[in-house]
């Protein structure tokens, strides 16, 4: 959308202009739930009489340790409506008469009370299921629609490069075509609607985070710089970016890292040049939590930011200055920022020209448009009243169906296949994550439905599989914390009465309500056994030595061990590996996870593969399997680098190769929309129909360009029945062109292709060349 419902944005001063780039209030500060109704509060009256109204408003339905709010605290779900009117009826009735933006949080399905929990994006990258994905994405935006939500956040740009990093389960995978396919389906399915087409009454606006190169942050730490260069920007981390801006997305998250010393928040080139003038893009660039304020040492301001009231000798304070930077540079909208309440004196003071306030005001109040909350097709309070009049709703119940299909499909086995499906009717379940249910949800997620049966944890599931005296349990030690003797012989005594033992290991991104947090929401201080999520990043990436030590116990019992690792980013598991009998890698599968595990435990079938790349111990990190080729021979004090690759859980009895000669293609008809297709045999020896993703992985030989060791040109879920068949790929510009702007291009190059899960091009490697 282009432009504003005529009027709207000619009738605002500079100071309406600035409250609709302000998204400053946190939403369960503005409305609180008294005595069984909303109530606006005085914040919320002080911001309209300043500004006389507001862009946005974030997280009205958030719930969560960081906003404090719980089940009997919070809105209830049934009732979210009514909480999004109180809030819509005080700002059109006492300002200047533009509704807000409702704004929530939906990572991995709507962070609310009653919200319907997906698996995260790491479990979905391990699914590879793209047409899963958007109907996972169309569900959440009916669940929040109906709510009254307007506009969600959703990760899916970043790209997992470092397993250090705690928001490594926010990431599809280490590969920017996998994460770039996914990323596009879940905004299709979440907005219903393309490029410059309006968004309908079923469906919700988007903003994708994070942009960009976020995951290429120094060693794996949150929010640290991205010493790229271009090449490795627009190859890996802009990729998503393209593919999400082709899919319509309304909006984009400015990181909070700097790429090359650049902040993104206020980085012209990449906000205006790439995103509106290279790509044609057009939406709202919204920062991330408090990002512009970041921006004041970038800005000139120094490192305190100077007095935000006060004008400074160099030309405003630093406020005003990261201000400016940020509106120059492209942001249309806050997050919880104070630089924007200060964007008129930044105009004053000759920092900023008020027509850059006014484009950007025009970009929000497009959006709304967009969203048919301007105009004749207003949808005003009244139209806000529509919660369903109990929960779970017809809606939540379908979400949760879908949530339970992408669990199974994200159980990755990685060893010991044959051993599966178990025979054993009677198991030992120990280890940390046995049975912790908030082990299966992963980061930003809401306090869990007090009575849901559909969410087992692995032992519960078990148990309903197998009946209670079948499963015996021995938790043996927590996460991190070392393991007492007395638990430890717990689990041996548990695993001699078994026919065999599962142990249930990993990591969790549980938060607590005692946590403490900083100001934009990400732990600090965590509690000694969180290991994953936004603001715990991870030096060690081995499984830590309680849980090894539990395995140990489990096989002093002589019987077989099954491990299941839960976690949300890879881990070094050699050590493990050679402990046990099979090895299931499952990233935070959901509320259904439980379900899941066990029956891939008991009946198989669903696969996942890895979506990224495991180390063979801590310190090799970062280990993508699309690292450009080098002549290192790994290090003196561990010489294998990598452990299973990208794509490993391939099922045992199951093989791909390539079918056909080499090809040719002209870089013009690759141009111009031509397409090549390519076929792949699969031959099963597996009993009925295996479901599992096929991948093509490819290395490109570009003159003058040291080549990557393997990228994956396609991605795509298979039926797979017994005996041989057929699976046809078709490739275009996004397969067999250059990504290194940032957007396809066809450029002289080779390309080997092949589907075997290894690093080096097979024997029977298809060539495809593309000529100038």
């Amino acid at each position: 959308m282009s432009a504003a419902a005529p009027g709207a944005l000619d009738g605002l001063d500079v100071t309406g202009l600035a409250g609709q780039v302000n998204q400053r209030l946190k939403g369960w500060e503005a409305v609180r739930w008294v005595d069984g109704t909303p109530q606006v509060t005085d914040v919320l009256r002080a911001e309209v009489d300043a500004f006389g109204g507001i862009g946005a408003l974030y997280g009205v339905l958030r719930a969560d340790p960081w906003s404090a709010v719980r089940w009997g605290t919070g809105v209830p779900p049934e009732r979210s409506a009514e909480a999004y009117a109180a809030v819509q009826e005080h700002v059109m009735g006492h300002g200047d008469g533009l509704p807000v933006l409702f704004v929530e949080e939906a990572p991995h399905g709507l962070m609310a009370l009653g919200g319907s929990m997906l698996p995260v994006n790491l479990a979905q990258g391990a699914a590879m299921d793209p047409q899963l994905t958007r109907e996972l994405g169309a569900a959440v935006a009916a669940e929040a629609r109906e709510r009254g939500t307007h506009l969600l956040l959703i990760s899916g740009l970043d790209v997992l490069r470092d397993p250090r990093w705690g928001r490594a389960e926010e990431c599809y995978s280490e590969d920017p075509a996998i994460a770039a396919l996914l990323v596009e389906a879940a905004i299709g399915g979440l907005q219903g609607a393309g490029a410059g087409e309006r968004i309908d009454a079923a469906h919700v606006a988007v903003v994708a985070k994070h942009l960009a190169g976020q995951g290429a942050g120094i060693g794996g730490r949150n929010g640290s710089g991205a010493p790229i260069g271009p090449r490795e920007l627009g190859e890996i981390h802009l990729r998503p970016a393209f593919a999400a801006a082709r899919a319509g997305v309304a909006g984009f998250m400015s990181a909070y890292n700097d790429v090359d010393g650049v902040p993104c928040t206020g980085n012209r080139d990449l906000l205006t040049g790439t995103l509106r003038e290279d790509w044609g893009w057009e939406g709202i660039v919204m920062s991330d939590g408090g990002a512009i304020d970041r921006l004041v040492p970038a800005a000139g301001g120094g490192s305190d930011g100077g007095a935000a009231d006060g004008r400074r000798s160099d030309g405003g304070s630093g406020l005003e200055r990261a201000a400016a930077l940020a509106l120059h540079a492209g942001v249309d909208l806050s997050l919880w920022d104070q630089a924007y309440t200060h964007v008129g004196t930044a105009i004053e003071a000759g920092l900023v020209e008020e027509a850059t306030l006014r484009r950007a005001a025009g970009r929000v109040l497009a959006l709304k448009e967009r969203l048919r909350l301007l105009g004749p097709e207003n949808t005003g309070p009244d139209d806000e009243r529509r919660s369903p009049a109990t929960w779970p709703s017809a809606r939540s119940r379908e979400t949760v169906a879908l949530s339970a299909r992408a669990a199974r499909e994200a159980v990755v086995v990685l060893e010991g296949g044959d051993l599966l499906p178990l025979t054993a009717r009677r198991v030992a379940v120990v280890g940390p994550n046995a049975d912790d249910l908030h082990a299966l949800l992963g980061d930003y997620t809401p306090p869990p439905f007090p009575e849901d049966p559909e969410a087992l944890t692995v032992r519960a599931a078990l148990a309903a599989r197998l009946g209670e005296e079948a499963v015996l349990h021995a938790r043996g030690s927590r996460l991190r914390s070392p393991a007492d003797p007395g638990d430890l012989a717990a689990v041996t005594r548990a695993a001699e009465e078994a026919e065999v033992t599962i142990a249930v290991l990993g990591g969790t991104s549980r938060r607590s309500y005692e946590d403490e947090f900083a100001a934009n929401g990400a732990v600090e201080g965590p509690a000694a056994d969180t290991t994953n999520g936004e603001g715990v990043d991870l030096a060690d990436v081995a499984l830590p030595a309680a849980q090894i030590d539990v395995v140990r116990a489990a096989r002093e019992a002589g019987g077989p061990v099954v491990a299941v690792v839960v976690d949300g980013r890879p881990r070094a598991l050699d050590e493990l590996a050679g402990l046990v009998d099979a090895l299931l890698l499952v990233p935070f599968p959901g509320p259904a996870g439980g379900r899941a595990i066990a029956e891939a435990l008991l009946d198989g079938g669903t696969h996942g593969l890895l979506p990224a790349t495991l180390p063979a111990a801590s310190g090799t990190t970062p280990v993508s399997h699309d690292q450009r080729l080098e002549t290192a021979r790994g290090y003196v004090d561990q010489r294998a680098v990598r452990g299973p690759l990208l794509g490993a859980g391939l099922p045992s009895g199951l093989r791909c190769r390539m079918l056909g000669g080499d090809r040719r293609i002209t870089a013009g008809d690759l141009d111009a929309g031509a397409t090549l297709e390519v076929r792949v045999r699969i031959e099963s020896e597996r009993a009925g129909t295996v479901s599992v993703p096929v991948l093509l992985y490819g290395r490109r030989h570009e003159p003058g360009i040291l080549p990557r060791t393997r990228t994956v040109l396609a991605a795509a879920r298979a039926e797979v029945p017994r005996g041989v068949s057929e699976q046809v790929i078709t490739l275009g510009l996004d397969a067999l062109g250059s990504w290194a702007i940032g957007a396809p291009r066809a450029v002289p190059a080779e390309v080997e292709l092949w589907t075997q899960p290894v690093l080096e091009p097979p024997a029977d490697a298809v060539r495809v060349r593309i000529t100038g």
